[in-house]
């Protein structure tokens, strides 16, 4: 509990303090956003703000983390060491952060818009997805149990195992549906981050649903000696939840800068990065179904741009929204910026909590 408190200090105040100091690097450099010409029109005040600010967020991401083992090593307060369910994670993390920082780059550089093509964006993410998805499925620990496995999850392993037609297919159909599920959290993520403050507000409280998930999996686990039934299979849960703390408060400490009026924007470098932890969240801790609810706030507003994309072509040129993704909707309806992120803030907080009530009625139903 100490380790998870002090990488959440630790990412608030190094995100904190390095941030403004990354924002005048950008500066000097003229790094600054980009903005869609057929986007809100107050949003053209945004024009040449500092962008990339998911640099400061990676970063910090995984040097708190080695830095709280240190430290609690020095204090003799370590318990389960540097786990492989965490460096893989924070692959995933970075992998997915290094595709949005080219993307960055490429619209910085070019004064425009757009930056990888998408066949370069699916490339890129499809390489470092599968690259996740076959290391996850190795190191096993002493009790046989490997990062992720083959097998669908929604509160826990379900019977749907992907392996139902052999090993080797198995591990296919998990690689498949591994970069399915990241694909469709770095959209999410990056669909949300379309105003000031909200996905990185989002889904800093998904990170701390994912801490409270993983300690309570720690608390319960089959290969303690007070397991009884409804105990979780579940690689490192202690070193997940640390990882969801350091997340959080490495978010929070973005948020001070992030918030309207935003001094820098966490551009796809962030949004990437971030889809793909709560990605590797949720298959670590074996909640794939689940984080449908748990970042429902995101899977909300993805949808709202599937439905306007798929009625404008069968409706010829008609649309349900003003504009999607849906924050903007209500944006050209006359809603203040800091009155729509607060409010899709209080929705995606409804959210995590339905989620955990659920997490939690499942265990209670198995006693």
């Amino acid at each position: 509990m100490i380790g998870l408190l002090l990488g959440a200090v630790l990412g608030v105040v190094l995100t904190g303090v390095g941030t403004p100091l990354f924002i005048r690097l950008l500066h000097k450099r003229g790094y600054g956003q980009i903005i869609r010409d057929d986007g809100p029109t107050t949003h053209a005040t945004k024009r040449g703000t500092p962008t990339m600010g998911g640099v400061v967020i990676v970063t910090n991401f995984v040097i708190v983390y080695f830095i709280t083992h240190w430290i609690l090593h020095l204090l003799d307060l370590e318990t389960s060491g540097i786990t492989v369910s965490a460096l893989l994670l924070l692959f995933l993390t970075a992998g997915m952060g290094l595709i949005g920082f080219l993307d960055d780059y490429i619209k910085i550089s070019n004064q425009r818009s757009l930056g990888l093509t998408p066949t370069g964006k699916i490339i890129g993410q499809g390489a470092v997805g599968t690259t996740f998805a076959i290391l996850a499925l190795n190191f096993p620990d002493s009790d046989g149990l490997t990062p992720a496995s083959t097998a669908i999850s929604v509160f826990r392993d379900t019977s749907w195992d992907l392996a139902f037609a052999g090993t080797v297919v198995g591990a296919i159909l998990f690689v498949v549906w591994s970069n399915l599920i990241t694909t469709a959290t770095t959209n999410a993520v990056n669909l949300t981050d379309g105003l000031d403050g909200l996905a990185t507000g989002a889904v800093a409280m998904v990170s701390v649903g994912y801490v409270l998930i993983t300690l309570f999996q720690a608390n319960q686990s089959c290969s303690g000696t007070t397991a009884a039934g409804g105990c979780y299979q579940v690689r490192d849960p202690m070193d997940l939840a640390l990882l969801g703390a350091i997340l959080a408060g490495v978010l929070m400490g973005f948020l001070w800068w992030n918030t309207a009026p935003a001094k820098i924007f966490m551009g796809d470098t962030g949004s990437l990065a971030l889809g793909g932890a709560l990605a590797g969240f949720a298959i670590f801790s074996k909640t794939q179904v689940l984080l449908v609810v748990l970042a429902g706030l995101m899977v909300v507003i993805a949808a709202s741009v599937i439905i306007q994309v798929a009625y404008f072509k069968l409706s010829g040129g008609k649309r349900v929204f003003l504009m999607a993704p849906l924050q903007h909707h209500f944006e050209l309806k006359g809603w203040a910026e800091v009155t729509v992120v607060v409010r899709f803030w209080l929705i995606g907080l409804a959210f995590v909590v339905a989620a955990l009530a659920l997490f939690y009625t499942e265990w209670v139903i198995l006693q």
